[in-house]
């Protein structure tokens, strides 16, 4: 599975206001909500799972990324979102600099596998510096999901 198929257009911004990890990780879920990719009564019990995740070590994994995931049993398929922020984001990164990029990743909570493997993905895509750039200065949700699409076909990630 391609990492672009996971994404609505309505579940990436590049304009995430929020200056903290639970502000983030509420305008991600909301994305998610406004693509119709979750339930609007889903929302608190993601977040809940999310906040869980959290608990057992941070997903700022350093480098100005943060990949929030959890697995929602009540979810049917995987779903993602990703926010950018301009502004830097103490989202308690592994390495303690500021997180800028966010990709959410909700998996139901049936199969590891697949969960696994996405994140995977989302690490390799992630870990080059060129593709962080380019992330953090798209102008729009349009040009982030053309930067993955783009980069998906190029590596095959």
């Amino acid at each position: 599975m391609k990492l672009i198929e996971l994404l609505d257009p309505e579940a990436v911004t590049v304009s995430i206001q929020s200056n903290n990890k639970e502000g983030v990780l509420s305008e991600l879920v909301d994305l998610l909500v406004k693509s119709g990719s979750i339930k609007k009564a889903e929302k608190d019990m993601v977040l809940k799972k999310l906040k869980e995740r959290e608990v057992l070590g941070s997903t700022g994994i350093g480098k100005g990324v943060g990949i929030p995931h959890a697995k929602c049993p009540f979810v049917k398929k995987m779903v993602a979102a990703i926010g950018i922020s301009k502004e830097p984001v103490d989202f308690k990164s592994l390495d303690g600099e500021p997180t800028h990029i966010f990709f959410l990743l909700i998996a139901p909570g049936d199969n590891p596998g697949p969960h696994l493997k996405s994140l995977a993905k989302i690490s390799r895509l992630l870990d080059d510096k060129f593709i962080r750039d380019r992330l953090r200065s798209a102008q729009d949700s349009a040009q982030v999901l053309k930067i993955i699409k783009d980069e998906e076909q190029k590596k095959l990630v």
